[in-house]
């Protein structure tokens, strides 16, 4: 496994993220993973973002994290999303541009808020492959433009949720077109404490299928 730091550029911002290969030789594979909400403590060092990255790594796939815009190292302000969606975009052609990534299997990950800014980028930026949802806010976002999404799409969410009840995530999930992947985690909460390494697996399974070649 190779971790490497980097800075690298949205618009005139310098964004801070981590690249990690697994072991072998590439081009690999390669998820951007977007964590949860900048203002609410969410960072790319966030519990969920970690063990995902970790079961990306274990499953020969590239994992490429990051922090928002005024998070960490990162320059700039939260900008209530819109400008969060240009970070997740920059994030996906730095990785996209990697000689270790191949360019044709890029996936997107987000975490709660960071489903959020991720899906709409999903949706219109054709390189993204295949979308993993986590814990997705849809009872707060407006996540209806999912519904006219024919990539594959992976979304969990816990029984416990105290954002989302799990009722109306699975409502939302049976109106997704296929392909889908929709899971409910018995107990789980928002915040996935003790669940991380379950869920982790089994976005990196979906991954491992949907961008295999």
């Amino acid at each position: 496994m190779k971790e490497t730091e980097v800075r690298f550029p949205c618009g005139e911002l310098l964004l801070e993220g981590r690249f990690v290969l697994p072991e072998g030789h590439g081009p690999f594979p390669t998820v951007v993973v977007c964590h949860p909400h900048p203002l609410y403590g969410g960072s790319m060092d966030n519990n969920v973002v970690n063990n995902l990255c970790e079961a990306l790594v274990r499953a020969s796939i590239a994992s490429f994290k990051f922090n928002f815009r005024g998070v960490g190292r990162s320059q700039g302000t939260h900008s209530q999303g819109a400008g969060e969606q240009e970070d997740v975009a920059a994030a996906i052609s730095y990785a996209s541009d990697l000689a270790e990534a191949d360019s044709e299997r890029i996936g997107l990950a987000g975490y709660s808020a960071g489903a959020d800014y991720a899906y709409p980028v999903a949706i219109k930026d054709e390189r993204v492959k295949a979308l993993a949802l986590i814990s997705p806010p849809v009872t707060m976002s407006d996540f209806g433009a999912l519904k006219d999404c024919l990539k594959p799409k992976f979304l969990i969410s816990g029984s416990r949720d105290d954002i989302t009840p799990v009722s109306q995530f699975l409502q939302f999930c049976q109106g997704l077109p296929e392909p889908k992947e929709c899971h409910s985690i018995e107990a789980a909460d928002h915040f996935w404490w003790g669940y991380e390494k379950s869920l982790a697996e089994k976005a990196a399974a979906f991954f491992t299928r949907a961008l295999s070649v």
